[in-house]
């Protein structure tokens, strides 16, 4: 079996789409599966090619057994509709210069958003004579409409008859909840439709092996602090400023700290937010390796895990929730719909608040403070849950099934 990724988001770039990806390929691959990349120039998130990258002797490389083909991208620091947009088609065009280039699969998967991607997506697929499969993080555009990203009607309008063609050319749709599972469920019965959530390789995010942690030392913070930690994407979609708003509630609780870790489009506002209420018990950090990561969650007591308050973001599950709790450190949610129905009343990994509730944010936090055998018990908890249900190599086996049966069909 042969599988092309088609992804405009790749390893060494951390996020969550990133690693997703990338981990998925490499289970896949040990399946038998040869698993290749086709991807753009690392720039995200500060929007600059890496510098090792700039070479054109790094347009190919293997990560981790995993042949990763790169084409060019336009990339500017500019928030404007107009740069947004050449960013997206500039690799719509190079990725299928170059993929043509590649030869034949039997599958090529995609991932959306950015959905402008599945205009290459169609063209490749056709001529590498592979089945499509069309991965949905995030149902674009409609998320791009509601949040007011995008306001232009033509725009959305073609926006929406994109979606509708790449669900329809698609072999294999697949979700990354589900919640977008029913919602394409609802509006193409048609297709063939399968929840492939975002999952943690337990063994890496472990407690137990992991070396006692350096992260308060290094960043000034008390043993007996107890620390919330935001880390992510710092975006339109999560209204972090409800943590800073939460944290002007305890300035004079010197034993609190909120910690926001990341890169995105809002840091610049929500820093100069920070410094204007001087909020000393916030600390930024930036964007930092998975390889490090855990030792930062290991240094922290609760995640804290926030999104506006859309009807959108009932099926949403942020990524950031899996590695938490794999690390044993239950989360604070700021989520309603699947998220709160999966972690919270399943798994009985945390605590809930209502989105953008600032009053129940700051009581929860009071209560949290008040329990610290409940934060004990609620990160073992989460660690059982996620190991059970959301094991990144149980999801890949169970996808690798369905290619496997679908292609012998064939």
């Amino acid at each position: 079996m042969k599988l092309l990724i088609l992804t405009q988001y790749y390893p060494p770039e951390t996020g969550a789409p990133q690693n997703r990806l990338h981990e998925l390929a490499v289970r896949l691959k040990l399946k038998g599966v040869e698993v290749q990349v086709l991807t753009a120039l690392p720039n995200y998130p500060k929007m600059e090619v890496f510098e090792t990258y700039k070479k054109k002797n790094k347009r190919e490389e293997t990560i981790d057994g995993i042949k990763v083909f790169r084409s060019w991208i336009y990339v500017s620091k500019s928030k404007s509709i107009i740069a947004r947009l050449l960013n997206y088609f500039s690799f719509v065009f190079s990725s299928y210069i170059r993929g043509r280039r590649l030869g034949n699969y039997d599958y090529l998967m995609v991932e959306s958003p950015p959905l402008f991607l599945g205009y290459s997506a169609i063209a490749l697929a056709k001529r590498t004579k592979a089945k499509l499969i069309f991965n949905v993080s995030d149902l674009w555009p409609e998320s791009a409409e509601k949040l007011e990203i995008v306001n232009n009607k033509r725009l959305l309008k073609m926006a929406y008859n994109l979606e509708a063609k790449c669900y329809k050319k698609a072999f294999l749709i697949t979700g990354q909840t589900q919640g977008i599972v029913k919602d394409i469920k609802s509006r193409f019965s048609e297709k063939m439709v399968h929840w492939l959530p975002n999952g943690v390789d337990t063994d890496y995010y472990n407690p137990q092996l992991k070396k006692p942690s350096t992260f308060r030392q290094s960043n000034g913070i008390k043993d007996q602090d107890l620390v919330f930690l935001y880390a992510g994407i710092i975006g339109h979609a999560q209204g972090l400023e409800i943590i800073l708003n939460a944290a002007k509630s305890f300035l004079e609780e010197k034993q609190i700290k909120f910690v926001i870790l990341g890169d995105g489009p809002v840091r610049e506002t929500l820093l100069q937010m920070k410094k204007e209420s001087k909020l000393s018990n916030v600390l930024f950090l930036n964007s930092v390796s998975k390889s490090e990561m855990p030792n930062i969650v290991s240094g922290c007591d609760v995640a804290l895990v926030p999104l506006k308050k859309l009807d959108l973001f009932l099926g949403a599950i942020p990524s950031k929730v899996f590695e938490n709790l794999s690390m044993q450190k239950p989360v604070l949610l700021g989520v309603d719909g699947e998220a709160r129905e999966l972690f919270i009343n399943q798994g009985k990994a945390g605590w809930y608040y209502e989105p953008e509730n600032l009053q129940e944010l700051i009581f929860k936090i009071r209560e949290i403070k008040k329990s610290p055998e409940e934060i004990l018990k609620r990160g073992m908890n989460g660690r059982g849950y996620v190991k059970q249900f959301f094991e990144r190599d149980v999801i890949a086996g169970k996808f690798h099934s369905i290619l496997n049966k679908k292609l012998n069909k064939a």
